[in-house]
């Protein structure tokens, strides 16, 4: 029976190589200059640390910018609350979506559902599994996820027959 998953992944050597181009021009920029405003990344979590709000959100329009550049989409970025760091700065943590999430998931479920296609769909973990008994059903699935709006990138993945 064929069968494919919806999953989210994001490649974090993309976004690290992203942080590291916005890290170099936030360095070389003349608006920049002079200012505090640095952006770090450990694994999953990105750290912007500026002046204030308004050179915060400057930086993560540059980072925004490198994303885009490198096929990363950037819904993928859970933005944190402003908050007051030492020193008089702002820091603002980013933290990166990786898979679907059960809410998510179960709105795709539902959405399948709806339509009455001849699918199955289920959640195993952080993706949904769809299978059904042609391969046509399962193409018009793809096609309807992709004019849905959830929020994150998907991607469809392990398509078999």
């Amino acid at each position: 029976m064929p069968s494919f998953d919806i999953v989210s992944e994001v490649d974090l050597q993309e976004v690290d190589n992203a942080v590291n181009q916005a890290a170099k021009e936030i360095g070389t920029r003349y608006d920049f200059r002079g200012s505090k405003s640095s952006i770090e990344h450990e694994g999953a979590v990105i750290t912007i640390i500026s002046d204030d709000e308004y050179k915060l959100e400057q930086v993560i329009e540059v980072l925004k910018g490198k994303l885009v550049r490198r096929k990363i989409d950037p819904e993928v970025m859970d933005l944190g609350a402003v908050e007051q760091a030492s020193g008089g700065l702002v820091r603002q943590v980013l933290t990166i979506r990786q898979g679907v999430d059960r809410d998510t998931a179960r709105q795709i479920v539902k959405d399948i559902k709806t339509k009455k296609m001849k699918v199955q769909a289920a959640i195993q973990g952080e993706q949904v599994r769809v299978t059904g008994k042609k391969r046509d059903d399962l193409q018009a699935v793809i096609a309807m996820m992709k004019e849905g709006a959830y929020g994150l990138p998907l991607q469809y993945i392990n398509f078999r027959n």
